[in-house]
């Protein structure tokens, strides 16, 4: 059984269509060999704030997979006369892969007379991607509108994934639980799934599905090959829901999440990863990057084991 396209997809509608997807992929799953495992990755907002070079080797010596980056940082690493062509290979050596960048803000400007500076700013960005080997950039849909409509936000994101292959990097979605138009992982997959392009991917976030409102048996209803990569993390239980900031993240596990099910829910749709550690604690950053990094991959695998999926 092959999976259904995202036009099938288009043309069948609702939670069935959703669940017929979700369905072909399992079986794939069950297809493959029982090496099968999660691909584990780490952004790197999680181990400031140490260099580049301390982080790659923080995360390679934990055995990661993958390493999420930031345009910021490669930036300021290109100004101080650096090469992101050799960082790409130094990463590379390291046995990781770049998973992802984040990102482009203001990815969807409501007048179009403002959207040639918005694909400038996008393949600034794009160029770092390439030159580092990044499979995708992560864009957020703002400016920030209550009124943002799906099928409008769905036609300026199939602009973005045009623009992106033009350097051979994808562009994700990526939805924030603080803003009001897109929050939740529902409203992501409509955005991506309107789209109507092959290339559509969406970044999810475990701590925004919770801060958004929405509900992680969405995750339920969606193929596997719809994300680029979900970021992993916990909440504590204070403080409440709709109170919770970024600092507040905390370790996959130690929270009140419902991780395993989550993972289950992916696992049996095809999803393989990469799952990235993405928090922005400040009292981990004041602590050894290799420390937070080994932290960090222990606590992902509990999870993992708790949930009975792939190692």
């Amino acid at each position: 059984m092959s999976p259904l396209s995202r036009r099938d997809l288009l043309k069948a509608g609702g939670a069935a269509a959703m669940m017929a997807v979700g369905g072909a992929r399992a079986l794939a799953a069950e297809e493959k060999p029982k090496k099968d495992r999660w691909l584990l990755g780490i952004n790197s907002s999680t181990i400031r704030p140490a260099d580049l070079e301390t982080k790659i080797a923080a995360v390679a010596k934990a055995g990661y997979d993958a390493i999420e980056l930031w345009n910021g940082e490669l930036a300021e690493y290109e100004k101080k006369g650096n090469s992101l062509e050799d960082l790409g290979k130094r990463i590379k050596d390291s046995g990781l892969v770049v998973a992802g960048l984040i990102g482009l803000w203001d990815s969807m400007p409501p007048n179009d007379a403002d959207k040639p500076k918005t694909f400038e700013r996008l393949r600034g960005l794009l160029k770092q991607a390439r030159k580092v080997g990044a499979t995708h950039i992560a864009a957020v849909p703002t400016p920030d509108r209550p009124d943002m409509d799906v099928l409008w936000a769905a036609k300026r994101y199939a602009e973005l994934i045009d623009v992106g292959k033009e350097f051979g990097v994808g562009v994700a979605v990526e939805f924030v639980g603080f803003i009001r138009s897109v929050h939740t992982l529902g409203q992501a997959a409509a955005v991506a799934v309107e789209a109507d392009r092959p290339e559509a991917s969406i970044v999810a976030d475990t701590f925004h599905v919770f801060r958004g409102g929405g509900s992680f048996g969405a995750a339920k209803f969606l193929s596997g090959s719809i994300y680029a990569l979900w970021h992993v993390n916990d909440v504590p239980n204070q403080p409440e829901q709709f109170k919770l900031q970024d600092s507040d993240r905390i370790y996959p596990g130690d929270g009140i999440l419902p991780l395993a099910q989550l993972l289950k829910d992916l696992w049996a749709n095809g999803f393989r990863g990469p799952l990235s550690l993405e928090l922005f604690n400040r009292e981990e950053w004041k602590k050894d990057p290799a420390e937070v990094a080994k932290i960090g991959i222990e606590k992902m695998r509990k999870v993992i084991a708790k949930s009975g999926t792939g190692a």
